[in-house]
């Protein structure tokens, strides 16, 4: 069975990964030049490197066009409309099952037989005071692998 591997970090808060220059996008709104994104700018389709502790709260990771190797793609930007921040347990679960929900029409593949896990990313109790509702859903290659190019429909 795979090990669960969700990320508490992105909370979309504190602590960044570091001072790097701006991703560029293009007209699509696809990152073609290397560099930082903040992580409430994080886009569905957005490639990116690992950043920092996963004790820590990510504010900006860094950005890198898809087909240059990196280590996850998003794949989804789920809006939650919860009344009200659940304690983190909670809070994590739900980020996963919504990313669940997502991840075998994106991938092509069921999540239990896939290559691929889950990297989801969600809301702080602080951030979610500050109006932050959004859980992004990412992939990366279990065995740590470089993904290059989108993995999606790849059925990997």
């Amino acid at each position: 069975m795979k090990k669960l591997l969700v990320y508490a970090a992105m909370g979309l808060g504190v602590v960044g990964y570091g001072v790097m220059t701006k991703a560029d996008r293009d007209g699509s709104g696809a990152i073609v030049d290397a560099g930082s994104v903040d992580a409430f700018q994080v886009r569905a389709g957005d490639c990116f490197d690992d950043s920092g502790s996963l004790d820590e709260q990510i504010t900006s990771l860094p950005g890198v066009p898809c087909a240059e190797p990196h280590d996850n793609e998003a794949y989804a930007i789920v809006t939650l409309s919860l009344a009200e921040y659940p304690d983190e347990e909670v809070m994590s679960s739900l980020a996963f099952d919504e990313c669940m929900a997502r991840f075998e029409p994106f991938v092509g593949r069921d999540y239990e037989s896939s290559a691929l896990d889950i990297f989801s990313m969600y809301p702080t109790v602080e951030s979610w005071a500050a109006d932050d509702r959004e859980v992004v859903c990412a992939v990366y290659d279990m065995e740590g692998q470089k993904l290059e190019g989108s993995v999606k429909n790849l059925g990997l």
